[in-house]
């Protein structure tokens, strides 16, 4: 008997991967159902669905290069092959109809967003500019000397990391 594609066989499961199921055929031949051929829903483990012995009827989908991809899902009667997946939505009976696409009015201005900073107007002259650097600089500069000599730190030492 020569396999072709499109035929339903019976064939027994050989082997089990995540991936699918290996089945001996008939003339000596093994096929592979891959996962998503075996049911008509969701698979996360193939081993609930099939076992290695079982005997299953296949639906050969394709031929190439001596491997043969097989279907037990197509096999199945054609009421069983459009079973919803697990967690899929019915549709709604008395859903309201669905509006056309409006896209939204284009943006003209920024609103009312204050874009400058609420804070004192930036000095207007460089000199003004270096004396507030200089300030802010000391400021920092006696903070980090003060949080030093808490501690018990100074910038020399004898070694030890105190006065």
């Amino acid at each position: 008997m020569t396999i072709e594609v499109g035929m339903i066989l019976e064939g027994k499961v050989s082997g089990i991967t995540k991936f699918g199921a290996f089945v001996d055929l008939p003339n000596s031949k093994t096929g592979m159902v891959h996962i998503s051929e075996v049911a008509p829903t969701f698979i996360n483990e193939i081993g609930d669905y099939v076992k290695v012995g079982q005997t299953v009827k296949v639906k050969v989908l394709s031929m190439n290069d001596g491997k043969i991809s097989l279907s037990i899902k197509q096999a199945l009667p054609k009421d069983q092959q459009k079973k919803q997946p697990r967690g899929a939505k019915q549709p709604r009976e008395h859903s309201t109809p669905r509006q056309p696409y409006k896209p939204a009015p284009p943006v003209t201005s920024p609103g009312d967003y204050e874009w400058q900073s609420s804070r004192k107007a930036a000095p207007s002259t460089f000199e003004d500019m270096m004396s507030r650097f200089k300030q802010t600089s000391e400021d920092k500069m006696s903070d980090l000397k003060r949080g030093g000599e808490s501690r018990g730190y100074s910038r020399r030492g004898n070694g030890n990391g105190r006065k």
